[in-house]
């Protein structure tokens, strides 16, 4: 992050963060010509929370909140020496060693030509200041080139307390130790996520990378109780050359947030916040994304309700947390073409309801038609309109397109289905292909009767549909290289991995 010294400006929001587990060292020089007493370092510290001062000593207290997690003494800085008719010097030492919640920034302002000041802040994991100490020093050079160096430092997940944590959030190791060859779509932890707090009347601000580890919520957290909680997914893709990273248009994701979260009652990002934090938690798992052709870094953002609610109401508190995970093909069959069933009992959305915003109380109540339908051989199943039972919606995680010679038709989007960013990406690049796109009604009759059928979705990408089962009746349809649904597959991710130019803008390379 580049500043120039005339407008050396920082605030908590914009300092990137990084992980060490080791002692960190803030020493500098402070020359001035004011007299500001022998007190001055005393009568400056801000005690905020968690610290326990002596005569001798200072002890910082780490705590989550609910008990003790560590207590380190803080070193007293030097005192002040005073020169009659000169300048007074004085050094700031501090070292501290920390364990989650807690992680340390530090930011200045140049309020002067002549003078910087100087704080640093140890915080809980929620934001919540537990000490601080401004200081005044001299707007050097060599003062604000090495204040642009010392970062935000993000400390370790609790669950890694006494585990060693080496090196900084984004780690120079080379690939991860894990056959490529051989990803699925399941869980495989990775080493950070990205974790923000905020309370329902406030706005999301900074948020910190921890370690991959465990979260603890009240029992009567809002996401536990009532179901207060969205999720997106979006992927990273290793670029050819592997000089960086390719995001495919994140900011459909995080504007799919906040449209869902104003559903839900909760507070959202910013598209530039929620962007942000998808890169930091890509370079802090960098060695997790599989070279280029073996798949990508799938990566889950949340947004839940954690704080304590026993009535139904919006949660007092939340949190936005990013994790990720290496993954191949998410259907078992591959890159094979797919067989669904259509379950006209079983409903997945009704109008009024919450069908086109990504909660995640959207998705369970498919779980029971799924787990039949797999038992009985199927990939997965397709739902119908819960008013008429004759209408497609969608499959359980992914959306339905049917072709029927060069006509490409897709069920609208009218508050019972969620508008997908591939869905959205497909209708543009066929469009501009010369096809003919309906967004409409589909029924089971233009289903029935379609050439081809296929699947949409961030993780299914583009999965073709070997054979439909309605009512005991199997009906077949085209697949193969010359299929349309190939034509727009290959163009779709050769797009995304920056195989072609992406004429759109619609990639965000991380580097």
């Amino acid at each position: 992050m580049r500043r120039d010294a005339s407008t050396c400006i920082s605030t908590t929001q914009d300092l990137r963060p990084h992980c060490s587990c080791t002692p960190m060292t803030v020493s500098m020089d402070r020359s001035d010509a004011r007299d500001f007493g022998s007190n001055y370092w005393d009568t400056d510290y801000v005690n905020l929370r968690g610290i326990q001062r002596t005569k001798t000593q200072t002890l910082l207290m780490v705590t989550d909140g609910n008990r003790l997690m560590m207590v380190k003494v803080l070193r007293q800085p030097d005192g002040v020496e005073q020169e009659t008719g000169e300048r007074q010097r004085a050094a700031v030492n501090a070292e501290v060693m920390y364990s989650p919640p807690a992680c340390m920034f530090i930011s200045w302002t140049c309020f002067s030509t002549t003078f910087v000041r100087l704080r640093w802040c140890v915080v809980s994991d929620s934001g919540e200041a537990m000490s601080a100490r401004r200081v005044l020093v001299p707007a050097s050079t060599n003062i604000l080139s090495r204040l642009t160096s010392w970062r935000r430092i993000a400390s370790r997940s609790a669950s890694s307390f006494h585990q060693p944590c080496v090196g900084t959030a984004r780690s120079n190791e080379e690939n991860a130790d894990i056959n490529w060859d051989d990803l699925g779509f399941g869980h495989v932890p990775t080493d950070y996520m990205y974790v923000m707090r905020c309370s329902r009347d406030d706005k999301f601000s900074s948020g910190v990378l921890n370690r991959y580890g465990n979260i603890e919520l009240s029992p009567s957290a809002g996401v536990l109780n009532y179901g207060q909680g969205l999720f997106e997914g979006l992927k990273a893709y290793q670029k050819q050359d592997g000089s960086g990273f390719l995001l495919f248009r994140p900011e459909e994701n995080a504007r799919r947030m906040q449209r869902g979260a104003e559903r839900m009652c909760m507070p959202s990002l910013s598209v530039v916040q929620f962007i942000h934090a998808v890169k930091e938690t890509v370079l802090a798992n960098k060695r997790w994304v599989p070279p280029q052709g073996k798949g990508s870094l799938y990566i889950r953002p949340l947004l839940i309700g954690i704080g304590p609610v026993l009535g139904l109401a919006p949660a007092p508190d939340y949190m936005f947390l990013i994790y990720a995970a290496p993954v191949g093909t998410y259907f078992k069959e591959g890159l094979a073409p797919i067989n669904l069933v259509i379950d006209d009992k079983i409903h997945r959305a009704t109008p009024g309801g919450t069908g086109d915003v990504k909660t995640i109380s959207n998705y369970a109540p498919a779980l029971k038609a799924q787990t039949e339908a797999k038992t009985k051989g199927f990939t997965d199943v397709i739902y119908l309109d819960s008013i008429n039972k004759k209408y497609l919606e969608e499959a359980s995680s992914c959306n339905l397109f049917i072709v029927k010679g060069d006509v490409i038709s897709t069920p609208a989007t009218m508050g019972t289905i969620l508008p997908g960013v591939t869905r959205k990406s497909i209708i543009e690049i066929a469009i501009d292909y010369g096809f003919r796109v309906e967004e409409r009604l589909v029924s089971l009759e233009d289903l029935l009767d379609a050439d081809e059928v296929f699947c949409t979705g961030t993780a299914v990408v583009v999965a073709p549909v070997s054979s439909i089962t309605y009512q005991d009746q199997r009906y077949e349809y085209k697949t193969g290289t010359e299929t349309v649904t190939q034509k727009l597959y290959n163009i779709l991710t050769a797009i995304q991995m920056g195989l072609v130019e992406d004429r759109k803008n619609w990639t965000v390379e991380i580097k």
